[in-house]
């Protein structure tokens, strides 16, 4: 991973760049960040370039743009995550094909393909569907921090520095974390520990006290819709709707990027069936209903989740927490037309109403008479606050 692949963060760049120039490479850093930030991608592209032989490091005032060669033995082995001296520990729990003691040496071949798949964004819970754990739960276990501790404990194979990346150190299991504090302050010459986490305060006090902490901010409106535009071809506008419904959470606008359609489905689909609750059309409802049941069961899903996803928009529009609303253009609009509909009176009644819906067509409801039912009680619902 290259620092120049890395969308933003120019001053965390510059500053991690700097301590490797400055000699003054702290032993154990925790990079924390929100879920869609880069800290596991500066994580890595950090070792390379720490690692490169052949570093690109420009005269001042551009030294910000200093990066790995990307071309040298260490660099080609770091991006194809590879290298004998780069070691990953993440969460992980049993599954169909390790049984037993599961550890993340178990599941390397798979780590390597969801990162390089993922672009380094991966979440958690996407780490656990690509293993498919189920309802397990995954932890970095004792058998992890034992190999922590042996494989550290060898020499490097070629480069200066033996790095372990420990991904979501906060799913460390307590009863394991005593095993490798020892090695967490007192670590072998040229060992650098870089721990990654979305929730720092959920961390071990004792692991905590012993990291640097790097905060990794989310990626700033501007450049995100950049990114967007070079990325996907977007035009502005279209960038701009989906950085500011992101905040700052590239993950997030990736994803929103990828069901642009399938949104624009959802508020045509939402916006008629409202329009048909409030003009109490029940003709049309039954007729809207028989084409709900056609679209199958997880686009009837995705309806519900965004109109779940509606209601809160309304919400926080009812409580002046505009800021809040991560909608734009033909969305918002619709939102601030139909906030007055959706307020503080009913506003649980709705949420209820959509999530009774889920759970039902989930367990295989009969959907034709579900929407229909659902579409009653919102008609009830709108005709109390007509009266008003």
């Amino acid at each position: 991973m290259l620092f120049r692949e890395i969308t933003g963060q120019r001053e965390i760049k510059k500053k991690l760049v700097q301590t490797v120039l400055d000699h003054r490479i702290s032993h154990a850093q925790l990079f924390f960040g929100q879920e869609g930030s880069e800290k596991l991608a500066l994580a890595i592209a950090y070792a390379q370039f720490i690692n490169c032989t052949n570093k690109q490091i420009p005269p001042p005032p551009e030294m910000a743009n200093a990066d790995s060669c990307g071309i040298c033995h260490s660099c080609i082995k770091y991006q194809k995550l590879i290298h004998p001296d780069l070691h990953f520990i993440f969460p992980v729990a049993t599954t169909k094909r390790v049984t037993k003691k599961p550890q993340s040496i178990d599941f390397i071949g798979e780590w390597r393909k969801f990162l390089l798949q993922n672009d380094f964004y991966g979440s958690l819970h996407e780490w656990f569907e690509f293993i498919d754990i189920e309802n397990k739960q995954g932890i970095i276990n004792a058998d992890d921090c034992h190999d922590i501790i042996t494989t550290l404990g060898y020499k490097s194979y070629e480069s200066e520095y033996k790095v372990m990346v420990i991904w979501m150190v906060e799913k460390l299991h307590y009863a394991a974390a005593p095993k490798i504090l020892k090695i967490l302050e007192e670590p072998p010459e040229k060992t650098l520990f870089l721990l990654i986490s979305e929730n720092p305060e959920l961390i071990i006090s004792t692991i905590l006290s012993r990291t640097l902490l790097v905060k990794i901010p989310g990626i700033t409106h501007e450049e995100l819709r950049d990114y967007l535009i070079k990325k996907f071809n977007l035009t502005k506008n279209e960038a701009e709707n989906i950085a500011r419904q992101s905040n700052g959470n590239l993950k997030l606008a990736i994803k929103k990027y990828q069901h642009l359609e399938e949104d624009q489905v959802n508020l045509n689909m939402f916006r008629d069936w409202m329009r048909l609750c409030f003009a109490k059309d029940i003709i049309g409802l039954v007729s809207f209903s028989g084409e709900l049941a056609k679209i199958g069961r997880e686009n009837q899903k995705n309806l519900l989740h965004y109109a779940l996803q509606i209601v809160q928009s309304c919400a926080r529009l009812q409580y002046n927490q505009d800021w809040l609303v991560l909608s734009a253009g033909e969305e918002m609009e619709f939102i601030q037309k139909i906030t007055p509909y959706i307020n503080s009176s009913n506003l649980t009644s709705f949420n209820d109403l959509f999530n009774n819906a889920l759970y039902h067509i989930e367990r295989n409801a009969y959907p034709q008479t579900l929407f229909m039912d659902v579409s009653l009680n919102i008609l009830q619902l709108f005709a109390k606050i007509s009266k008003k």
